[in-house]
C-alpha cells in the first residue's frame, strides 16, 4: 500500500472508528457493530477533500492489558498502521467523556509527537453540550498541535473541519484509486482452512491477524502484490460458514463482506484444509464461483498433515474433489502446505495463469480452422429429424471467454453437443481454470 498521503483512525474499542472510515471513504466498507472488537485487522479504502485524494485506514480497538489473544495481535496491526500513516486521527467518546485507555493510548502516541501530525477526534458530539465538553481531551497532552475536532460520524457533523485540517498536511493531489484496474484474487473458503496464513506468507508481513480461532478475520482486507511480472491485489476474506450456522451479526457481515470479495474478484482462489477433505459447504463455495463467473483455483492447505502418503493419494485426492464438484471440472487443484512453506508460489503462479486464460482472446481465423474440423469429424445430432449445420465462430467481446457458434438451426443444438464443444475448445485452446460460454446463433 502506498503511504502518500494516508490517514490512520485509531483509539480504544466502541468509539466510531469504522463509522468514521465509511464516511471518509464514502461507503460501508468496514463492518460497523456495538460489539467491541469487531475490527481485528488493518483496514484500507480511498477518498477525497477538495481535490486531494487518500488512503484511510481503519485500525481495530487499542487495548491494554487483557488476555484476549486478538488484542495482542490488534495492538500490533495499531503501530504498523500508525507508523505508515502521514496524519493520525486519534478517536475518542464525547459522550462517555474521558476514559483511562484513552490515556493510555495517548502514552503510546506521544511518541510519534514530531514525526507527524495527529488530531484528536471527539466522536459522538452530537449536542452543544457534548461539543463544549469535548475540550477536556486536551488533557491528554499530545501537545498544541493535537487540537480536539468534535464530530459526529454517523451524521457527518464537523467531518468537513476535520478533513480540511487533514488535507492541508498533503502537498500532492495523491492518486484516485492506486488499484484501479489491478486484477483481484480473492482467497475464499471455509473457517480456519489457513487462508490469513497463507497471504501473510505470500506478503512476508503480518497483513492478517492468524490464530486457530475460526473467525478470526472478519473484514476482507486487500493488499498488493507483485509476482512472475505481474501485479495483483489480494483479498483474504472471513471464513464462509453455512447460513444456518451463521448466528451472530458480525458473523453475518463477514459472510457478506467476503461473497462480495468473491463478486469483485477476477480468479478466486479457493482454499480446503486437507485433514477435513472436501465438505458441503466447500462444494457451495465452489459452486458461488462458478456461478459468478471467476477463474478458479483449488489450493488443498495442510498437504503435511496427510501421514503415509503413496503415488497414488494426490491424485486419489483430486478425483474425489472433482467427483464432489460435478458439472465443474476445469479448475487446476494444488496441493501446499503453508506451514512448510510447500508449493505456495505455485499456487500463486497458477492463479496468475488463470487469470491470464480468463482475458485470452482466440484469432477468428484460429478458431474457425481449429472448430470447424473438429464438427466436420463430429457434427450435431439430429433433432426432430432437423439437421443442424454450423458454419462460423467467433469470440465475443465479453469479460469472460464466450464463443458464438452461428447456424441454421440454434435452437435444436443439445446440452451434450454444447459439453462436445467446450471440451474440444479446452483441448486446444487451454482455459484451464475458467468458465467458458458457448452459445448459437442463427447465421
Amino acid at each position: 500500500m502506498s503511504t502518500r498521503n494516508t490517514i490512520a483512525i485509531v483509539g480504544r474499542p466502541n468509539v466510531g472508528k469504522s463509522t468514521l472510515f465509511n464516511r471518509l471513504v464514502g461507503q460501508r466498507q468496514a463492518i460497523m457493530d456495538n460489539q467491541s472488537g469487531v475490527t481485528r485487522d488493518r483496514h484500507y479504502g480511498y477518498g477525497d477533500w477538495i481535490g486531494k485524494n487518500f488512503t484511510v485506514i481503519d485500525t481495530g480497538g487499542y487495548v491494554h492489558g487483557s488476555d484476549d489473544i486478538f488484542e495482542e495481535e490488534i495492538r500490533k496491526q495499531v503501530k504498523l498502521a500508525i507508523e505508515e500513516a502521514d496524519v493520525v486521527l486519534f478517536m475518542v467518546d464525547a459522550d462517555a467523556g474521558m476514559h483511562g485507555l484513552d490515556e493510555e493510548f495517548a502514552a503510546v502516541l506521544r511518541r510519534y509527537q514530531g514525526q507527524k501530525p495527529i488530531y484528536i477526534v471527539a466522536n459522538k458530539a452530537d449536542t452543544h453540550a457534548r461539543a463544549h465538553a469535548s475540550g477536556e481531551f486536551y488533557a491528554l497532552g499530545l501537545g498544541e498541535q493535537a487540537e480536539v475536532f468534535p464530530i459526529s460520524s454517523q451524521s457527518g457533523a464537523g467531518t468537513g473541519e476535520l478533513l480540511d485540517a487533514v488535507v492541508a498536511h498533503f502537498e500532492e493531489a495523491g492518486e484516485e484509486d492506486p488499484d484501479s484496474g489491478i486484477p483481484k484474487i480473492a482467497i475464499v473458503g471455509r473457517p480456519n482452512a489457513g487462508k490469513s496464513s497463507f497471504v501473510n506468507l505470500l506478503l512476508g508481513a503480518e497483513r492478517s491477524i492468524v490464530t486457530d480461532i475460526a473467525g478470526t478475520t472478519r473484514d476482507a482486507i486487500e493488499s498488493k502484490y507483485a509476482a512472475f511480472g505481474n501485479e495483483f491485489i489480494l483479498v483474504d476474506t472471513a471464513g464462509l460458514r453455512r447460513k444456518a450456522r451463521v448466528n451472530e451479526d458480525v458473523e453475518f457481515y463477514s459472510n457478506l463482506r467476503a461473497i462480495r470479495a468473491m463478486e469483485a474478484a477476477d480468479v478466486c482462489i479457493v482454499m480446503l484444509d486437507a485433514s477435513r477433505g472436501i465438505e458441503a459447504q466447500d462444494v457451495s463455495i465452489i459452486g458461488l464461483a462458478d456461478r459468478n463467473r471467476k477463474g478458479i483455483v483449488i489450493l488443498v492447505n495442510k498437504w503435511d498433515l496427510i501421514e503415509n502418503k503413496e503415488t497414488n493419494t494426490a491424485r486419489d485426492f483430486e478425483a474425489k474433489i472433482l467427483e464432489k464438484i460435478k458439472p465443474i471440472a476445469y479448475p487446476p487443484i494444488v496441493f501446499i502446505s503453508v506451514l512448510n512453506r510447500q508449493r505456495v508460489h505455485k499456487a500463486i503462479e497458477t492463479a496468475i495463469e488463470v487469470y491470464q486464460n480468463k482475458r485470452k482472446k482466440i484469432p477468428t481465423s484460429q478458431l474457425n480452422d481449429t472448430m470447424l474440423k473438429e464438427i466436420e469429424k463430429y457434427g450435431p445430432p439430429a433433432v426432430k429429424g432437423k439437421i443442424v449445420r454450423i458454419k462460423y465462430v467467433t469470440q465475443l467481446p465479453t469479460h469472460n471467454p464466450v464463443f458464438a457458434f452461428f447456424c441454421n438451426l440454434p435452437q435444436y443444438v443439445t446440452e451434450s453437443y454444447t459439453r462436445y464443444l467446450e471440451n474440444r475448445m479446452r483441448e486446444h485452446f487451454d482455459f484451464t481454470g475458467v468458465p467458458i460460454g458457448i452459445v448459437f446463433r442463427k447465421k
